[in-house]
């Protein structure tokens, strides 16, 4: 069994780790854990103990009241400017009436979709959910075009992190990113997001298909530390660009072997930066499943950095955002995507 992690954050670069280990006592190896703590600040060197949870419990409130004293912090997750704020631009009919912002002196667009009973005490996951060309926002929303709304995320969240999509509106119906200026213009919708509502910053994501996946993928690039991870769909390198793209970035993605838009072979490239970046094992390339089959291959790689996992489905399929396996009534995309996505808190 991994180690679980909880860290808490104390206002600036002060926070305090701690991990549960199981260790073996005898035959019976839950009745001994150990936890292990370290406390991370500009005016304290790393310190790590490992104790009994008696002591452990001792321990981190003891370094937590010391804390407090010395510098009377406020404990929090990674908040962002928005927390505890009432929103002045995101309302309930943000879903049906675009928010405007000008970026690179062109005026875009973008909907928010806010989770039932939005608290702003509560940091929530931003998650970006990105077109396909010659699509629309107003298509992911309504579940029209091919896809599923909002890409099917919103059904399957049901742990205590709510979360709060962005639903933006490329040029032209596309993400060329030409210079730069459509990550320039989500830069700017995070600010203005996170300004107004309240998110873990530690927690934004992007997903899309085709030109949205290409997008997404040209976030992790850009942003690098600033994303938790993406999902590109059918995707390809080139299509939104890749600058810099020498960060570590969790990244799932999903291709169809018969893709004649896209091919398979552009989306091995995307996944390969990442398995370098994250410092992955090297292996060799998964099989792909049978033609016809209509089955899917799901490879997640060993090796990587904690935190920085690797997932990789090829689909028997073309160029399809909902791909579905034989028997089942529906895609198995929404439930990959979220189980990648679920694994950060």
């Amino acid at each position: 069994m991994p180690p679980s992690r909880l860290r808490l954050y104390i206002e600036g670069h002060m926070y305090l780790t701690t991990r549960f280990k199981p260790k073996t006592c005898g035959s019976r190896p839950r009745q001994c854990p150990t936890f292990t703590s370290r406390l991370n600040s500009p005016l304290l060197n790393n310190h790590r103990h490992s104790v009994t949870p008696p002591t452990m419990a001792k321990f981190s409130l003891l370094s937590l009241l010391s804390l407090l004293t010395l510098t009377q912090p406020t404990l929090s997750l990674r908040p962002s400017p928005g927390c505890n704020k009432t929103p002045a631009l995101v309302t309930t009919s943000s879903t049906t009436t675009p928010l405007r912002i000008t970026s690179n002196n062109k005026q875009r667009e973008f909907f928010v979709r806010l989770p039932p009973n939005y608290n702003s005490s509560i940091p929530h996951r931003l998650i970006f959910t990105l077109h396909a060309l010659g699509g629309t926002a107003q298509q992911v929303i309504a579940g029209q075009g091919g896809y599923l709304p909002y890409y099917g995320l919103p059904p399957l969240i049901n742990d205590s992190t709510p979360a709060v999509f962005v639903i933006p509106n490329g040029l032209n119906n596309g993400w060329q990113n030409a210079a730069g200026e459509d990550v320039t213009f989500l830069r700017a919708v995070l600010s203005a997001v996170e300004s107004d509502l309240c998110i873990d910053q530690d927690l934004r994501f992007s997903t899309g298909f085709s030109y949205g996946g290409a997008m997404s993928y040209s976030l992790a690039c850009s942003l690098g530390k600033e994303i938790r991870a993406v999902a590109a769909l059918s995707g390809n390198p080139q299509i939104s660009g890749c600058a810099a793209g020498s960060e570590p970035v969790a990244y799932y993605g999903q291709h169809g072997t018969t893709d004649n838009v896209l091919p398979l072979a552009q989306a091995r490239q995307m996944r390969d930066r990442f398995l370098k970046n994250n410092g992955c094992a090297a292996q060799a390339e998964p099989a792909v499943p049978a033609s016809g089959s209509q089955r899917k291959v799901k490879t997640v790689y060993s090796g990587c950095q904690p935190d920085k996992p690797v997932t990789f489905v090829v689909f028997d399929g073309g160029h399809v955002p909902t791909p579905r396996e034989p028997g089942e009534s529906e895609t198995f995309t929404h439930k990959e995507t979220w189980e990648f996505f679920s694994q950060f808190k």
